[in-house]
């Protein structure tokens, strides 16, 4: 008897400008239609590297605990002023010994205190199924289960939200999709 996961799907979404060309770096993400899912008990890291965060957007389920390690030699400052969450990780060198659990949905857009040019986005979704495109444009939203959905896209500097899209996926339905947004 095969377990719930081998009869999941994957759902392959590729997401476009208006000219055609990849968006790198879009959170494309699946949520469910008329179920609420339970918070997660996950983990994440957002590092800080060559005085860049990494990976410049971060997705995480609700109720992720996201550690800020800071991989440079020099220190930094941490925060965000977002409403989905507000914090501050005062200056410092190696790991701060508290993740940051980020517990409501939205947009958190993150900076250093010490180096504005650093800037990285966290984004909180209320779903598993999420995937960040690559530089071809291309994610793969893996393990979904059979249901509707609906699949929406955010990326940086997105002035207006994509219409979401709906999909209804069967046991083991693998589908792809390409979703064109305005940049």
């Amino acid at each position: 008897m095969l377990g719930p996961l081998a009869r999941a799907a994957t759902v392959n979404v590729t997401v476009r400008d208006a000219r055609g060309g990849a968006v790198n770096d879009a959170v494309v993400y699946a949520v469910p239609e008329g179920r609420e899912l339970p918070l997660a008990k996950k983990s994440a890291i957002m590092d800080q590297k060559n005085r860049m965060f990494v990976p410049h957007v971060l997705p995480v389920q609700t109720g992720t605990s996201v550690r800020f390690p800071n991989s440079d030699d020099i220190r930094h400052q941490v925060y965000s002023f977002s409403s989905a969450k507000q914090f501050q990780i005062p200056l410092y060198k190696g790991t701060p010994a508290n993740p940051v659990v980020f517990d409501r949905a939205g947009v958190v857009s993150l900076g250093c205190s010490i180096h504005d040019r650093m800037t990285a986005y966290v984004v909180v979704v209320d779903t598993p199924y999420f995937a960040t495109t690559d530089r071809k444009g291309r994610g793969a939203i893996s393990s979904v289960g059979a249901g509707k959905y609906s699949l929406r896209v955010w990326y940086p500097d997105m002035t207006t939200e994509p219409a979401p899209v709906p999909l209804t996926l069967a046991a083991s339905d693998n589908q792809e999709l390409v979703v064109t947004v305005r940049k």
